[in-house]
C-alpha cells in the first residue's frame, strides 16, 4: 500500500509538472500569436469569413501530434464545433488532464479512499470538461431543432417571392436567430464560393447531424436535379417538423419528472449521511475507523452514480 501511494505521489507530480510546463509553453505562443495576429488584422476587413479551416488539434506541435494518432480526438474536435466552442483539442485534453491530476492529488489525502478507487475518482472528474462540451452541444442541437422551421419557411416564402435558393439563403442567415443563422451562413458562403450546393448542404448535415437537417438536404438535392415546386415542399417539411418538435416537448415534460425522482434518490443518502453526522457523528464513525468501511463508502457512491445513470437512461425516451 506504501509502494502504491509512493508511486500514485510521484506520477501526480510529474503529471502536474509536465502540464505547468505545457501550459506555460501554450500561454507563450498564444501571446505570439494574438500580438502577430493583431499586425495582420489592421490590413484585413474586419468582416471577412476564413476561407481555410485550420484543422490543427492543438497549437502546441508535439501535443497535436500525439493526439492525431488517435480518431477519438478528432470526433472530439467535430463536438467541439458543433457545440460552437472557440476550444482546440489540445486546451480540453490539458484541462481534462489537470482536472483529474487535482482529484488524483486530493482523494490521496483521505485516508478513507481506498487506493484502487483513486484513479477511477480521476477518471470520473477529467471528463467533466469534456461532458460540458457535450451538454453544450446537445443544448445548441435542440435550440436549431426549435427554430429551424422557421427557417425553412422563411426560404419557402423568399423562393416564392421570387428570389433563387442561393439569395433565400443569404436572407434566411440574416433574419433568423442563432444557432440556425450562423450554419446557414456557412452553408450560403460554401455554396457562394465554388463549391457545389450538393456538397454545401451536405457539408450542414455533418454538422448538424440531425434528421430534420438531413431530409432539408435531402430535399434540395432532389429538387435541382429532378426539378419541382421546393417552396410547397420546404413548408410541408417544415410542418411536420414543427409537430415533431411539439411532440418531443410533451416527451420531454413527462419524462422530467423521473429525472426529477432519479436526482432525489441519488442525493437523499447523501444528505442523510450529513445529518447523521451532525446528530450523533459515533455512529458513523464505524464506516470510517474500520478496514472495510471505506471499502463500503466507495461502494455505496459507486452503486449511487450507477444507479442516477441508469434511472436517466431509463426516462430518456428518444423519438
Amino acid at each position: 500500500m506504501l509502494a502504491l501511494t509512493a508511486i500514485l505521489v510521484f506520477f501526480t507530480t510529474f503529471l502536474a509538472a509536465a502540464l505547468a510546463v505545457l501550459i506555460s509553453w501554450f500561454a507563450l505562443q498564444r501571446m505570439g500569436a494574438e500580438a502577430m495576429a493583431a499586425d495582420v488584422s489592421e490590413h484585413l476587413l474586419d468582416e471577412a469569413p476564413p476561407l481555410f479551416k485550420d484543422d490543427a488539434l492543438s497549437t502546441i506541435l508535439p501535443w497535436a501530434k500525439l493526439l492525431d494518432r488517435s480518431d477519438f480526438f478528432r470526433i472530439m474536435q467535430r463536438h467541439l464545433l458543433q457545440a460552437d466552442l472557440a476550444w482546440s483539442v489540445g486546451r480540453i485534453t490539458l484541462s481534462m488532464l489537470l482536472a483529474g491530476a487535482v482529484a488524483v492529488a486530493i482523494a490521496m489525502r483521505f485516508e478513507w479512499i481506498p487506493g484502487w478507487a483513486i484513479l477511477p475518482i480521476g477518471a470520473a472528474v477529467g471528463m467533466i470538461p469534456y461532458l460540458y462540451v457535450l451538454r453544450r452541444r446537445a443544448k445548441r442541437f435542440r435550440q436549431f431543432e426549435e427554430h429551424f422551421p422557421d427557417a425553412l419557411d422563411s426560404i419557402a416564402r423568399s423562393m416564392r417571392a421570387g428570389h433563387p435558393f442561393a439569395a433565400a439563403m443569404d436572407i434566411v442567415a440574416d433574419e433568423c436567430e442563432a444557432p440556425v443563422a450562423a450554419e446557414m451562413r456557412q452553408t450560403a458562403i460554401d455554396g457562394n464560393l465554388g463549391t457545389s450546393w450538393d456538397q454545401a448542404l451536405h457539408n450542414l448535415a455533418e454538422r448538424v447531424p440531425l434528421l430534420e437537417v438531413s431530409m432539408f438536404a435531402s430535399a434540395v438535392q432532389l429538387q435541382t436535379r429532378t426539378g419541382g415546386k421546393l417552396n410547397e415542399v420546404l413548408e410541408k417539411l417544415a410542418g411536420n417538423m414543427r409537430e415533431s418538435v411539439s411532440l418531443k416537448g410533451e416527451v420531454r415534460a413527462l419524462a422530467a419528472h423521473g429525472k426529477l425522482t432519479g436526482m432525489v434518490l441519488t442525493v437523499l443518502p447523501i444528505v442523510i449521511c450529513g445529518v447523521m453526522l451532525l446528530v450523533n457523528p459515533s455512529y458513523l464513525a464505524t464506516l470510517f475507523y474500520h478496514p472495510y468501511g471505506k471499502y463500503l463508502i466507495a461502494g455505496a457512491v459507486i452503486c449511487l452514480v450507477l444507479a442516477h445513470f441508469v434511472i436517466r437512461r431509463v426516462v430518456d425516451i428518444q423519438l
